[in-house]
């Protein structure tokens, strides 16, 4: 780990649409690049990241994709159309965020639905991606979202009685993150907290695997909550608006490309599976199996140091 430095350079990327990104870059200005691509979608930036990164050696790019963090507009906000905010639109911006900063290749790191959008974003521009770090490998596909909207009320029946009965009850055997994303964008500011809170504690309760107290956590805040919840019932209910089999059927395209993928065999909300299956198609990708590790990145824990060791491999 790192010293937690501040960024020397940062501003706002006006990508069309109406769009602006908020972006961060800090450590070395000469270095080697990196970027994190979050997780969420629509959790922002995260600080935390530069302590993974040696800063004498790494320029390490931080940005929040669209609605995310200092983004603007914010999908916190229920006037804000969602319909500019799908996969191929935080593809493009990525690429021109690249060339706004100068840098021919990077790393890509980030974990959980950053890793849908690292690969997606790798398969489509490959000769700009030096080497790839994923923690909690996920690909987005409409198994993976009924799994874990779904199959996982096996484990947690009792949240996920309390999460089909935030729905109408008309909604609650089709796609139950449109369902909620409905009720999200709802007229009603009531209505709109309602499914806020609800979603939110079955998405804590899935990703952590059993806990779902809000207090300290960054789904204490209301619209943090609200933003969150937008985001990720929109990307999911609509399969991340990729096709099915996109990720899977290119990691052809990824020939060449180290990479480590890192998974906990404990990760419910993201089963090992996926993780298994993309490095089987992507030969020139480490796969590393924690035994002890979930779907969260927590201070020290195995995840952590398995991410800092990947991180020097490629240094």
């Amino acid at each position: 780990m790192y010293p937690m430095v501040e960024p020397y350079d940062q501003g706002m990327l006006n990508v069309g649409d109406g769009q602006q990104i908020h972006w961060e870059v800090s450590g070395n200005p000469t270095g080697k690049p990196a970027v994190v691509f979050h997780g969420g979608p629509g959790s922002g930036l995260n600080p935390k990241w530069r302590e993974d990164f040696d800063p004498q050696h790494w320029k390490l790019v931080l940005w929040s994709q669209r609605g995310a963090g200092k983004s603007t507009p914010p999908a916190s906000d229920p006037s804000t159309d969602m319909s500019l905010n799908t996969t191929q639109h935080l593809i493009d911006d990525a690429e021109k965020l690249r060339e706004h900063l100068g840098i021919d290749k990077w790393l890509l790191i980030g974990g959980s639905w950053g890793s849908t959008l690292i690969l997606a974003y790798a398969i489509q521009h490959p000769h700009r991606v030096s080497e790839i770090i994923i923690p909690a490998v996920t690909a987005s596909r409409p198994e993976e979202h009924e799994w874990i909207t779904r199959g996982l009320g096996l484990f947690f029946p009792d949240y996920f009685e309390a999460f089909l009965n935030g729905l109408p009850e008309e909604d609650r055997d089709g796609n139950l993150a449109l369902a909620y994303n409905k009720l999200l964008n709802s007229p009603d500011p009531e209505t709109r907290e309602k499914a806020a809170w609800d979603w939110c504690k079955w998405d804590m309760s899935t990703v952590t695997g059993g806990d779902n107290d809000f207090t300290g956590t960054r789904w204490d805040d209301p619209e943090t909550r609200y933003r969150l919840a937008r985001t990720v019932t929109h990307y999911w209910g609509n399969d991340a608006f990729i096709e099915p089999g996109y990720i899977f059927d290119n990691l052809h395209n990824l020939k060449g490309i180290p990479g480590v993928l890192i998974h906990g065999r404990n990760d419910f909300g993201g089963p090992l599976q996926t993780a298994w299956e993309v490095a089987k198609r992507w030969p020139d990708a480490e796969l590393v199996i924690l035994n002890d590790a979930g779907h969260v990145i927590m201070e020290g824990n195995s995840m952590d140091r398995a991410i800092a060791a990947a991180v020097e491999k490629f240094r």
